[in-house]
């Protein structure tokens, strides 16, 4: 009987979050809804960390979600975003298509020399070569030998913002793994590490490396809606790229928690491109349409990724998520998938980073909630024209 808002009146949408950021906040208000407690259950909309999602989801907890509500994550989307589950699934992804013969797993002819990604495949090369450390250790010490001179990247498989990441071009600083990879069981080792073949040729735009910050909704994973928002942007180091000094954070890792620790951090523009003035800059270069080729290509490989994890997805209908994609691009314009992160920064670090998410924001709420403007598991998810704004629908491909 204490509670600010009546239980059984439903004309207003009542929201919970776990993380008060400005561009959430302003755009549940602007839409008159109300904050409620997370743990009292009487939410519409539940913004929460993926933490608390797979608590409210997991089998030992006795809450059941309405009909009238929805959360922003799937139960189990660290299949996408656990670099070493990620790998594990785009491997079992191109060995299905290559089983049933689909022309997706067509492949180059044996004597082409395999490039970063390590693979024969014609389409399906979206990432560089990869093993999961130590339980491929010996594999890949035997990809090292036969190319010593070349530079991996490490990565630990469940963190985040560039976090325990080192490049490596020697054998010696990998003593740990290979100590944990003669245990008996070393693929039931927790801190896995995932080592990648690292992109020696980056695009470089002033002699700077940058990647990409691409957002990614995906509605329901069966069948797959998913739409990616046009108004992505570049990220760029604040330090000119030179290969031979891998130990130099500041030239080889473009996250923003990195970079606003060195000096030359400009926090006017937070060494921030859009993506329109990216495409602007390649179609004056490369020449006109490079840009929509490149699009192109990098939808696909957002498909791809989609693709290979839809089959062990736990789709729920109370779900919806943004991803946000990290890729690089080489000197050759093909995109390679880095990372994928389940939970995005909302934070803004500049006055164009608050609008960009602010907009992202109420685009990600026009497109999930139905017509009606209470949230139904019923709704079939097929969103108007109008409400998908800056959202492209990501076609298979």
């Amino acid at each position: 009987k204490d509670r600010p808002w009546p239980r059984k009146e439903r004309n207003c949408v009542f929201y919970s979050t776990d993380c008060d950021k400005t561009a959430l906040i302003n755009n549940f208000q602007k839409r008159g809804w109300l904050k409620v407690p997370a743990f009292d259950g009487e939410w519409n909309l539940y913004w929460a960390c993926s933490q608390n999602c797979r608590y409210i989801f997991g089998v030992d907890h006795p809450y059941r979600m309405r009909s009238d509500q929805m959360i922003n994550h799937f139960p189990n989307s660290m299949e996408l975003s656990r670099k070493d589950l990620l790998v594990k699934n785009i491997k079992r992804y191109r060995k299905d298509l290559e089983r049933k013969g689909d022309a997706l797993a067509e492949t180059l002819p044996i004597q082409t020399k395999l490039g970063i990604g390590g693979t024969r495949y014609l389409h399906l090369d979206i990432i560089p070569m990869t093993f999961v450390l130590p339980s491929d250790y010996n594999l890949f010490v035997e990809q090292f030998h036969k190319n010593p001179a070349s530079t991996w990247i490490v990565k630990p498989s469940d963190k985040s913002q560039g976090v325990g990441i080192y490049l490596i071009n020697k054998l010696s600083k990998l003593k740990r793994f290979a100590y944990e990879a003669r245990t008996f069981y070393p693929h039931f080792h927790r801190d896995t590490c995932v080592i990648s073949k690292y992109i020696d040729n980056p695009l470089l735009i002033g002699g700077k490396k940058f990647d990409l910050r691409l957002y990614v909704l995906v509605t329901t994973f069966n069948p797959i809606k998913a739409y990616l928002y046009n108004e992505g942007f570049c990220r760029f180091c604040t330090q000119r790229y030179d290969q031979t000094e891998i130990d130099n954070v500041f030239m080889h890792l473009t996250n923003v928690s990195i970079q606003k620790n060195n000096k030359e951090y400009n926090t006017i523009h937070g060494g921030k491109w859009s993506m329109q003035n990216l495409c602007l800059y390649l179609d004056s270069i490369r020449g006109e349409g490079v840009s929509e080729l490149l699009y192109r290509r990098i939808k696909e490989t957002i498909r791809h990724s989609l693709d290979a994890v839809a089959p062990v997805m736990s789709n729920d209908r109370h779900c919806f998520e943004v991803y946000g994609y990290d890729i690089i691009i080489d000197n050759n314009l093909k995109p390679w998938l880095i990372e994928i992160n389940t939970s995005p920064s909302i934070h803004s670090t500049t006055k164009n980073d608050c609008t960009l998410k602010t907009r992202l924001i109420d685009n990600v709420l026009d497109v999930v909630i139905p017509p009606s403007g209470m949230p139904d598991e019923r709704w079939s998810k097929t969103p108007d024209k109008e409400s998908l704004k800056n959202f492209t629908l990501l076609t298979p491909v």
